[in-house]
């Protein structure tokens, strides 16, 4: 670990207390050169690190930057090592983590961004990305799952986030199958599972998991903002670290207990679709019908007029009554 990147997991891990230069020095067994170098350097990244004369250096507690030092400090003992890739700008966090899991990433392995330039939903609708606003994250599963269960993966990922989000927030997030996140009736955030390998053996052995949280409200294009919000207006109390950090707790814990499908019951409790009038998508044509449960491989069952079958993908909208 850079001397940089040490200072740095020592003021996040202390943000109401101050360090001295010769206390941090000491700490790292380096020169108080060395650690005013590092703060310079912290501070040209963006970071408010406040200094004091007789004090030392402290974290401001309205900074809220990505970094691999933020986010590991509230991830599980048992993930704090896995490997942690944090861009400014990026295309897409899914793009960069498939090329990782095709050159042999662990299972874990997280990619995120302040930025994206080309993030991407499902059916190939662009993901608004913008920066310092909200979580970007990728996350490599390698599940050795059966090919006809790969829905669980999504529908445990859609969990991790409503965990996340309610520790933290308070809020009480709610799921529109099978992938979309809302909380107040707005759509919080979106999850794209992109399988990398596994095809051919009929096993999914290796997906990039890409989830959108839109923490804060910096104002969303006219095509979008009817449906989409943010969790806050303007920055909480809590960091965007630390909500990146219990997403990847939640979503690798769940990964581990995906053949139980334990966690299924609660994502029929949080679901926005079930006993209500629907409409989905089918062949480029909308088909009524009524959402009646989820099924065990994450299915959406649905009864329509020609009688009751399971969708395990699509496009699906709660119908207006009239």
């Amino acid at each position: 670990m850079t001397t940089k990147a040490s200072v740095l997991r020592i003021l996040e891990e202390n943000r109401d207390r101050f360090f001295s230069g010769e206390e941090i020095a000491s700490m790292l067994g380096v020169s108080r050169s060395a650690v005013w170098k590092a703060v310079k350097s912290l501070e040209a990244d963006g970071y408010a690190v406040s200094a004091v004369t007789n004090k030392g250096y402290c974290l401001s507690a309205d900074t809220d930057i990505l970094s691999p030092e933020g986010i590991r400090l509230y991830l599980s003992p048992k993930y704090r090592d896995l490997p942690i890739t944090i861009h400014k700008v990026t295309g897409s966090t899914n793009d960069d983590a498939k090329t990782l899991a095709v050159a042999g990433a662990v299972h874990g392995t997280m990619v995120l961004a302040e930025e994206q330039t080309a993030g991407r939903g499902r059916l190939g609708r662009s993901f608004y990305s913008p920066k310092r606003s909200g979580v970007y994250i990728s996350i490599v599963l390698r599940p050795n799952l059966a090919i006809t269960d790969a829905v669980l993966i999504t529908t445990a990922a859609s969990i991790a986030v409503c965990r996340a989000v309610e520790e933290l927030s308070g809020e009480k997030p709610e799921i529109k199958w099978v992938n979309d996140v809302f909380v107040q009736g707005k759509k919080i955030c979106g999850i794209l599972t992109e399988a990398v390998s596994g095809f051919e053996s009929g096993v999914v052995e290796c997906v990039v998991v890409g989830i959108g949280i839109n923490v804060v409200d910096t104002g969303f294009p006219d095509d979008i903002k009817q449906v989409a919000g943010s969790l806050f207006s303007e920055h909480p109390e809590f960091s965007r670290n630390h909500l990146a950090a219990l997403v990847a707790n939640h979503l690798l814990d769940l990964s581990s207990a995906l053949p139980d499908r334990s966690f299924l019951d609660e994502y029929r409790t949080r679901s926005l679709l079930l006993g209500k009038p629907i409409r989905f998508l089918e062949n480029n044509v909308w088909h009524d019908a009524v959402a009646v449960d989820v099924d065990n491989s994450g299915g959406l069952v649905v009864d329509t007029d020609t009688g009751r079958r399971t969708l395990s993908s699509g496009e699906v909208t709660v119908r207006p009554i009239r």
